[in-house]
């Protein structure tokens, strides 16, 4: 499998979603994020977007976000129990086994998902992780786990420009979690779930501002 051609493409779609505003539609807010979605054009479900300013530098944002072994995320996502690198195929581009908990009160059991990842930083002074699905002859599907799929998503961290202290994040999700679970619980789970997501990482930023 060609990585480094996967890993451009969703880089370029990535950003694609973030300049294109047209139809989405909001599905939760809160003071720090609106979550809105759309339906995806990659499988039969919907891509949601996260919108939300965190109070901390970009580096310190990107230090919690960061898709890396032994990094921060583990620490603060509830939706992120283990992450593992299975090749480092550049400096910028790696294929990464996420592992999830289960979820929903245990409607959702835990999941795995092989990724190609891309690190991409632009002129601007934005940085994005982005990532879909792959297969990886390290990681076929493994007892105890749903193997889920996540199609075009990432993260991408904005500087606000004056504001050295503020980082804007925008975070998309499109995830096949695989199984046979209800499509109301996953159109419930994901906006709840981002949500939670920005209230952790700003507690995640705001106590590596205080060491």
């Amino acid at each position: 499998m060609d990585f480094v051609h996967k890993a451009n493409t969703v880089s370029d779609c990535l950003l694609g979603f973030k300049k294109d505003e047209s139809g989405w539609k909001t599905c939760k807010k809160s003071n720090d994020v609106i979550v809105s979605w759309r339906p995806s054009t990659e499988f039969p479900g919907n891509v949601y977007k996260g919108e939300g300013v965190i109070n901390g530098s970009k580096e310190k944002v990107w230090e919690c976000l960061e898709p890396v072994p032994g990094g921060l995320r583990v620490k603060w996502d509830n939706n992120v129990k283990k992450f593992e690198l299975l090749e480092q195929v550049t400096e910028i581009i790696s294929v990464c086994r996420t592992v999830t908990p289960s979820a929903a009160m245990g409607i959702i059991a835990p999941r795995d998902f092989v990724d190609v990842v891309q690190i991409k930083q632009y002129e601007d002074g934005t940085i994005s992780s982005n990532a879909t699905n792959v297969l990886h002859p390290g990681c076929p599907p493994q007892s105890g786990f749903v193997r889920g799929f996540n199609h075009t998503c990432g993260c991408i961290c904005v500087p606000i420009s004056g504001e050295p202290n503020k980082t804007q994040v925008f975070s998309f999700f499109q995830t096949d979690l695989g199984g046979l679970l209800p499509r109301s619980v996953v159109d419930s789970f994901f906006p709840s779930s981002m949500v939670e997501f920005y209230s952790n990482l700003a507690k995640a930023v705001k106590s590596l501002k205080d060491h």
